[in-house]
């Protein structure tokens, strides 16, 4: 396995791991408050959706020539790792408050709690909640694992990573039937935003023409390189954050 694979698979591994964390959340959420069965007829139908979309985007993406490819999954990763950058940096300067899926699931339990008197068969509030959580989150991860493997030509390794993400988020769900708080996740989802933006702009490059010195080895200086600028960045803010400044919160729940 080469270090671009390694890279790809690790990316995909981290990215699935926040997405399913939030998924979860919210089904916990849902489901301990008002309807386990319809929670998962919801989560049930969310990824019917999305296996429609795999199988739709996938065969699509490979047949597309190498070039015009890359820079397809080049942009498209840009505007995944530029979005969770942007964020993770303002939460690292404490300009926007710190991710917290113990304050989420919480929100989502009051919400689910007031939605009116469950009645009989589906419950619609309990299935909408979840599928929409499950649905939203899951295609960040097909485009994820789609964009990945299909440029590397290793969609088999992206989905085995995205595969083993969720199934380790969902036993863990289970073992504790509570939201995973103690995953460091606005740590991961800086490493992620460094990742994607790092990978979107090789991938990017080497479609519109560029060479880059020693072809996959200038990922190692390119993931640095963006690592190093998204903390100085960090430092800048916070040195000119005014001291009584107020993080923002009123993030929504679904998204990065």
């Amino acid at each position: 396995m080469s270090g671009a694979d390694v890279g790809l698979a690790l990316a995909v591994f981290l990215a699935c791991v926040v997405e399913a964390v939030e998924a979860l959340t919210i089904v916990l959420a849902v489901g301990f408050t008002r309807s386990w069965r319809s929670t998962f007829i919801g989560v049930g139908a969310a990824l019917v959706v999305l296996g429609g979309v795999t199988a739709a985007l996938g065969p699509a993406l490979t047949t597309l020539p190498l070039n015009v490819l890359r820079v397809a999954v080049g942009g498209l990763l840009l505007v995944f790792g530029l979005q969770w950058l942007r964020k993770a940096i303002l939460r690292a300067s404490g300009l926007k408050a710190l991710h917290d899926e113990r304050g989420i699931f919480e929100t989502e339990r009051s919400s689910a709690h007031h939605a009116g008197e469950l009645g009989p068969g589906v419950d619609a509030y309990s299935f909408t909640i979840a599928f929409k959580g499950v649905f939203l989150e899951g295609l960040e991860v097909v485009f994820i694992v789609l964009t990945f493997g299909a440029n590397q030509h290793h969609i088999g390794l992206a989905a085995a990573a995205a595969g083993v993400a969720v199934g380790v988020v969902v036993l863990a769900g289970i073992a504790i039937r509570a939201p995973l708080a103690r995953v460091p996740e606005n740590t991961m989802k800086f490493g992620v935003g460094v990742m994607l933006t790092s990978f979107g702009t090789f991938w990017g490059a080497e479609g519109a023409g560029a060479r880059w010195p020693g072809s996959d080895a200038a990922l190692l200086v390119l993931i640095p390189a963006i690592l190093v600028f998204a903390l100085a960045a960090v430092a800048l803010i916070s040195r000119r954050r005014p001291a009584d400044a107020v993080p923002v919160t009123g993030e929504a729940v679904v998204g990065a």
